[in-house]
């Protein structure tokens, strides 16, 4: 391991471990990846060889896009320690940040953080990548579970910026600080939840999705025609503006009014609006056209927050080569 260990790592050497660290090392940080499965001599070796393959794969196609001079590709790769189960222990007691990313059963949950418990250093912050568990459920097996939470990172891990912190009751401010903090350091943009099923992003996504299939499965539109739509209308618009500001944007009454609408002629378990938005709507708080909405707008500049928004939406069109410049025909 060196005389200075790495201060991270990253425990499960598989997909999500080995973009973690893809991301940490991409940054400057040197991180231990460690399998905590014993294994026999070759097994071992087929999963090192296997994990520095897709590293180094993960920092060539960074490369490739030209965001990484090529020549830096090594030091990126090496700034990855693989260890095995043998050496976790070392590993693991030198580490102030720890990302557990075992497979997603309890008994392997379990039986990691059973060792994080026995290893860690005792101001050590200790996150799951569970997609599926609830950080409420996992912290009643971790021995300090004030400086416990959850962290889902979305793939692929080293590129998208944004990661969920999951929190529960227990959780100590400083370490949500401290995390921040590191997210940050790496041009993360951490958001924090509390202890609920799909986080922010997975919880939103699944609707999506889910609908975009059934639309498909019900002849409404073609898969290509879909994803025309949601790249280049819903995609870019909330690439510009986040999903509780356009509700905002728009206006609370015409969320309230849509879906009035289309959970009477498609499904009111689907689309009846939840009682918040009924609420607002009743008590006059509608958004940007009462400075008033799930934002506060008093004191605002409106129009130049308009306008703001609105040249949000020119770049992204700009840059993805959808908007045209006026022709001679609508010139004066």
């Amino acid at each position: 391991m060196g005389a200075e260990p790495p201060r991270l790592a990253a425990v499960g050497a598989g997909r999500m471990g080995r973009g973690i660290a893809t991301a940490f090392a991409y940054a400057g940080h040197r991180i231990a990846l460690i399998d905590l499965r014993t294994r026999a001599p070759e097994a071992w070796a087929q999963l090192h060889d296997e994990a520095r393959s897709e590293i180094r794969g993960n920092a060539s196609g960074l490369a490739q896009l030209g965001v990484l001079p090529a020549e830096w590709i090594d030091a990126v790769c090496d700034r990855v320690t693989l260890v095995d189960a043998a050496h976790a222990p070392q590993a693991l007691a030198s580490a102030e940040l720890v990302f557990e990313g075992v497979p997603e059963t309890l008994q392997a949950k379990r039986e990691a953080i059973a060792q994080l418990n026995r290893h860690c250093r005792d101001d050590a912050i200790l996150t799951s990548t569970t997609s599926s568990m609830l950080v409420t459920q996992l912290a009643a097996l971790v021995r300090r579970p004030e400086r416990f939470l959850n962290m889902h990172w979305l793939n692929p891990a080293y590129i998208i910026p944004v990661v969920e912190l999951s929190t529960h009751p227990g959780t100590d401010a400083g370490t949500v600080a401290r995390t921040k903090a590191w997210m940050e350091g790496i041009g993360k943009l951490p958001v924090v939840c509390g202890p609920a099923p799909g986080y922010i992003v997975p919880r939103l996504q699944a609707l999506v999705m889910n609908e975009a299939a059934r639309m498909v499965e019900e002849g409404v539109a073609t898969a290509e025609e879909i994803d025309k739509a949601t790249r280049y209308g819903m995609g870019l618009r909330f690439a510009a503006i986040g999903v509780v500001e356009f509700i905002d944007f728009g206006g609370v009454d015409i969320l309230h009014h849509a879906s009035r609408e289309m959970s009477a002629s498609i499904d009111p378990g689907r689309y009846t609006a939840p009682a918040i938005v009924d609420r607002m709507v009743a008590q006059g708080h509608l958004g940007l056209k009462t400075a008033s909405g799930f934002y506060d707008y008093a004191g605002r500049d409106l129009a130049a927050y308009r306008r703001d928004v609105l040249a949000r939406v020119l770049g992204l069109l700009q840059q993805a080569g959808l908007w045209r410049a006026p022709s001679a025909k609508t010139l004066p």
